[in-house]
């Protein structure tokens, strides 16, 4: 069982990770296109690229963390369980349960899974030259022990399994119809292992993947459970809405 600590501590432990996505949004902002891989010069820029996303996402999300964090320092208590301050943490929590977790999940275990199976479907060795080892792991590994980390020192509300599947459901049409899109518009795929399909293997590989998605929420509302299911309403705890109330 996790325990609450004080908003000073939660501050300083969320300006180090806003900190760090912020620094790892700017290296990536700052690769250089070659003609071997020209990346963000090709149709959609990095906008086409799920990591790029998860990395924006998890830095406006954090952002949003650490203001939340500053407004319970400055107001008294009573301010905060109502009004702005009580909509960003919902704000906060819709965030972390139906996008930040589930989607930085995904990118972890689809990344490494294919990675492990055959680099070149994923991540061509030429990106070595590219992309530095530590941004590569800042992109895609360390984002999974930094939700976790931020699961672990705080609780956050879990709605409706119906509406955060939904919710995933819609992003997911979403970015499929931009990928789709992007084949259309540039005849480019935005990922290599999508040129060795067929129409069936893109089917299934599409399909299976968005449906990979669900449980993935599924398991961050167990954890978050598991974690915080003895805790309610204790020290560092006020106005946070937990999971367990309607």
């Amino acid at each position: 069982m996790a325990t609450t600590m004080s908003w000073a501590s939660y501050l300083l432990i969320h300006l180090v990770i806003f900190s760090w996505y912020v620094f790892t949004l700017s290296a990536n902002c700052s690769l250089k296109s070659t003609e071997i891989h020209p990346g963000a010069k090709t149709f959609g820029g990095r906008w086409k690229y799920l990591t790029f996303l998860n990395l924006v996402l998890q830095t406006v999300f954090f952002g949003l963390v650490v203001l939340i964090d500053i407004i319970h320092l400055i107001l008294p208590s009573k301010s905060l369980k109502c009004g702005v301050p009580l909509l960003l943490v919902k704000l906060r929590d819709t965030i972390f349960t139906i996008l930040a977790f589930p989607i930085g999940t995904f990118v972890f275990l689809s990344f490494w899974s294919i990675y492990h199976y055959d680099r070149e479907m994923v991540y061509p060795k030429f990106l070595d030259d590219i992309i530095p080892s530590w941004l590569n792991h800042a992109l895609h590994t360390v984002i999974l022990p930094l939700a976790l980390l931020q699961m672990y020192i705080q609780p956050h509300r879990y709605g409706s399994k119906m509406r955060g599947i939904l919710g995933l459901a819609f992003f997911s049409a979403v970015y499929l119809g931009w990928v789709l899109w992007v084949h259309h518009a540039a005849g480019i795929w935005v990922y290599p292992i999508m040129e060795r399909l067929s129409t069936v293997g893109l089917v299934i590989f599409l399909g299976v993947a968005c449906i990979t998605l669900a449980p993935l929420y599924l398991l961050g509302e167990k954890l978050n459970h598991k974690i915080w299911r003895s805790t309610a309403g204790s020290a560092g705890g006020t106005a946070l809405i937990l999971y367990d109330r309607e």
